[in-house]
């Protein structure tokens, strides 16, 4: 089979603020695994904190492991600080605003408050991904395709920004359609703009927030680059059918605002993962009983994509259980505000815990979860 016949492998990486870190510990294992110098995806999106991870092997497409080891340690030495600012007066200038806009902002014309974190230090951790080698890889053939999406604040809807063969046709579905852009950090920067906490992006004249908010189909993107076989590296731990903790003591009848916080990340970040994998299997099971010639006369031009999901053997969330003391002192005031505190809010907390004794942990879990899967990849990536 020649080169340009060989099957186009996909790369789907989701969303999740510092979970994105066990993302890397997994693609790390893939390289070894693999064994090859190029990387074995064509075919690389990513929302979130998973844009993040995406862009980064695009561009170091030509050397995997050399790529995945970088992704590994800037995850493993990430400071809160180098996310988001955390001095007692950046948190303070932002306090002040709101209680300014919430109490008087009749008073002072249109409010300014869209944001809870200035994570202006994250655009210059990421400032060292080189986004050209995108370009060259595309050119050169090496990479099929790349995206990454976002979520127009003025439209509410999924855009994902792409770059990719010539051949590859813009898309349309409702609320999720693509524009062909050349990458650059402003489309990840979108991409990782948590709704609420961290501000609001432009890109044009639009502005855009992260991307899991309405992206409901995140396989999506890669179907329509052109994947025949998808891996998905997912955030979520796969939960029993009944998951309700009991109430602490110190608030025995009520629900705080870090637990609200916490299930709306949740369901930004991870459910769609799941949904969009059993419909995926569903559409497979559906094309599998059809024919060739009923294939080829089906006006929805359905394909039967194998998709190979890993996903966390743990929960993310509660092995943020022992951070809350490594946060700078003023945010956990803040967070204790709403909350926030040892035993409680971890599920908030695992979202904003850029620190690396935190996602060491989470590096390691992915690197040990697919390294138990080795032979069931290796299968699926016919090696």
């Amino acid at each position: 089979m020649g080169a340009l016949q060989k099957p186009k492998l996909g790369l789907v990486l989701t969303g999740g603020g510092a979970h994105a870190a066990y993302q890397a510990g997994v693609l790390r294992g893939i390289a070894e695994i693999v064994g090859s110098k190029e990387s074995p995806f064509s075919i690389v999106t990513g929302v979130s904190g998973g844009a993040v991870n995406s862009a980064a092997l695009g561009a170091g497409s030509d050397d995997v492991r050399l790529a995945t080891e970088k992704l590994w340690n800037v995850w493993k030495n990430i400071k809160l600080e180098d996310v988001f600012k955390t001095d007692p007066l950046s948190l303070l200038k932002i306090g002040s605003r709101w209680i300014k806009d919430l109490s008087f902002g009749e008073y002072f014309g249109s409010s300014s408050s869209n944001y809870l974190l200035d994570n202006s230090p994250l655009e210059k951790l990421l400032g060292v991904i080189d986004f050209a080698a995108i370009e060259r890889h595309i050119a050169s053939g090496l990479l099929h395709g790349v995206g990454v999406t976002a979520t127009n604040y003025g439209s509410g809807r999924a855009v994902t920004f792409f770059d990719g063969e010539p051949s590859i046709m813009p898309w349309f579905r409702g609320m999720r359609f693509s524009v062909r852009k050349r990458l650059k950090l402003e489309h990840v920067m979108a991409s990782i703009a948590i709704p609420v906490l961290f501000p609001p992006v432009q890109v044009e004249s639009c502005f855009f927030g992260d991307g899991c908010i309405r992206q409901n189909a995140p396989l999506s993107p890669a179907i329509h680059l052109g994947a025949d076989r998808i891996v998905v590296i997912g955030i979520q731990h796969p939960r029993s059918e009944i998951d309700c903790p009991p109430p602490t003591e110190d608030h025995p009848n009520q629900v705080l605002m870090v637990d609200i916080a916490g299930v709306l990340l949740n369901a930004v970040f991870m459910d769609a993962v799941d949904l969009d994998l059993n419909r995926m299997q569903r559409v497979n099971r559906t094309v599998a009983l059809l024919t060739p010639e009923q294939r080829a006369q089906n006006p929805d031009e359905l394909r039967y994509i194998p998709v190979l999901a890993i996903q966390p053997s743990k929960n993310l969330n509660t092995m943020a259980s022992e951070q809350f003391g490594k946060f700078p002192v003023i945010l956990r005031h803040l967070l204790r505000g709403i909350g926030a505190a040892d035993e409680k809010g971890w599920t908030l907390l695992s979202y904003l815990a850029f620190d690396g004794s935190y996602t060491s942990l989470l590096l390691e879990l992915g690197y040990q979860d697919v390294m138990a899967q080795r032979e069931s990849l290796k299968e699926f990536l016919e090696i």
